[in-house]
């Protein structure tokens, strides 16, 4: 589903953030990118969706290489990848439906289909109640399930999480990662930047983790006794 063949994203002055990744993500698969601050967790997901392109190396995302893709192509394949960011990214001067429907709106959708389809990803993230409410009104944990819910209105077949529990006291940390593994069970190939390795490691799934921008571990994760 998502391919990287010795990817590297160099910065003007010469900052390599990623160095010659090469990792292979399969269809329906929920995967981890661990590593310090700075390793190239977020450059990695950035190049996924072309929000960012690599300075060397191949990335393909369901057999179709992006390397040469046209600008006017980069939109559709968008579509197909939610994005969940750390800071929420809501647009605070509309309600949490108009939040959630962007990504309709922006595609195109019927409006009967996009009511459908708003309050059907409310429902899933448990805020169906909240649809009126602006985004200053609700708790950081709240927030997050409004960009999740935004992420996954359009049911992208990929879904990417930057820091997505950074700002969450460990309980809803927990709490939304169970959210993931839920979507996650759908079939929505996941990928995941996480600095906490307490709450990733015991959920069992596969770890990639980054040093200075080189992949130099690939495993699953395992609770660690204390």
């Amino acid at each position: 589903m998502i391919r990287l063949d010795g990817v590297g994203k160099r910065y003007p002055g010469g900052k390599d953030a990623l160095r010659g990744v090469s990792l292979r993500i399969a269809r329906g698969e929920l995967a981890f990118v661990t590593g310090h601050s700075g390793a190239g967790k977020t450059t990695l997901l950035r190049l996924i969706p072309l929000l960012e392109r690599p300075t060397r190396g191949q990335i393909l995302i369901a057999n179709v290489s992006l390397t040469r893709l046209p600008r006017r192509r980069i939109p559709l394949l968008r579509r197909g990848i939610g994005m969940i960011f750390q800071d929420h990214r809501l647009l605070n001067d509309r309600p949490v439906f108009d939040n959630v429907a962007l990504p309709l709106i922006i595609a195109g959708a019927p409006h009967r289909e996009i009511g459908r389809r708003v309050r059907a990803a409310l429902d899933r993230v448990g805020l169906l109640d909240k649809e009126r409410q602006y985004p200053v009104t609700l708790s950081s944990g709240e927030q997050q399930r409004v960009g999740i819910a935004r992420a996954v209105v359009a049911r992208p077949p990929i879904l990417l999480a930057d820091e997505p529990t950074g700002n969450l006291d460990p309980e809803l940390s927990a709490e939304i990662m169970r959210l993931f593994e839920r979507f996650n069970e759908l079939g929505v190939t996941m990928l995941i930047a996480s600095h906490d390795l307490t709450l990733i490691g015991c959920l069992g799934h596969r770890r990639l983790t980054l040093v200075d921008g080189a992949l130099v571990d690939d495993g699953l994760g395992g609770c660690r006794e204390i």
